[in-house]
């Protein structure tokens, strides 16, 4: 068995075994109940982790999981604030317009 991912953000962990069941790639989740234990344990003991059942899938599950991590970063990148070209007022990263003059887009 080998460990392939683990993550605090739960809809990241339900996605990549999203994926994985949908390639039929088997993997087993550590910690999946251990939430309640919280406080009781380190959170790093309490963790859920996706962990191979066959490391012979370990390549192909890999690509999954930089595949969906590139992804959410991309959303990550997206949501930092940006300063306006236009007036040069600072923008939150969910403004797609600038939200004093709306004039100004996101810089690419």
């Amino acid at each position: 068995m080998k460990k392939l991912f683990s993550s605090q953000d739960a809809f990241e962990l339900q996605a990549v075994r999203s994926e994985l069941d949908a390639l039929s790639i088997p993997y087993m989740v550590k910690n999946e109940f251990a939430s309640g234990a919280i406080g009781e344990l380190p959170w790093q003991d309490s963790q859920q982790e996706v962990w191979l059942v066959d490391d012979t899938w370990y390549a192909r599950a890999s690509k999954v999981v930089e595949a969906l991590i590139g992804r959410t970063s991309d959303k990550a990148d997206m949501q930092s604030d940006w300063r306006c070209q236009q007036c040069g007022e600072e923008n939150g990263g969910a403004f797609e317009l600038c939200w004093q003059c709306h004039a100004g887009t996101r810089p690419e």
